[in-house]
């Protein structure tokens, strides 16, 4: 969960606001954590949730009850790709390296032009100030252009998160 309940409270209201918009939630699919939270939201405000968990993590992270859809994957990789596939945009919340990973992995596919999706980052307290630091720094260090970084989507509240998606997507996205 973090250590500041805001993460949590924001992960809730995103949860509820993804329901209110009739966007489908995907992600993957443990009960557990801030996604568990997101999830839960979503579901409670009359949302569609679709899970991805790999079968190694389903005991761990015990698969959400609750899903509409839930897929079964082999392994991490899988659970990427299906997850990218599935999703119309991808919204990071404050996490850990599995957030991380999967934040750059997105962020690597549409560099590389095999995706064109929106990648936001909800900047919960400021959260991911020391990866945009790094992100910069890469930039400026001329390993990473500039344009990556101005396609970023980065908003510290959720209502400028969400006035930026509405403008994006269609009325029944998956994010």
């Amino acid at each position: 969960m973090g250590r500041d309940p805001r993460y949590a409270t924001e992960a809730a209201a995103l949860g509820a606001a993804l329901a209110a918009r009739g966007w489908t939630l995907v992600y993957g699919g443990g009960k557990v954590g801030l996604m568990g939270v997101l999830a839960q939201a979503c579901l409670d405000a009359g949302g569609t949730v679709t899970g991805v968990i790999p079968g190694f993590l389903s005991s761990r992270e015990v698969l959400h009850p609750g899903l509409q859809i839930s897929h079964q994957v082999e392994d991490l990789f899988e659970r990427k790709a299906l997850m990218i596939e599935l999703a119309d945009a991808f919204v990071a919340l404050p996490g850990g390296i599995g957030t991380l990973d999967e934040l750059l992995e997105v962020m690597a596919w549409r560099q590389l032009g095999c995706i064109d999706k929106p990648v936001a980052l909800l900047n919960t307290a400021g959260y991911f100030e020391s990866a945009l630091r790094s992100l910069d720094h890469a930039i400026a260090e001329q390993f990473v252009d500039a344009s990556e970084r101005n396609r970023l989507l980065v908003a510290d509240r959720l209502s400028d998160l969400l006035s930026t998606l509405d403008t994006l997507l269609p009325a029944e996205a998956e994010a």
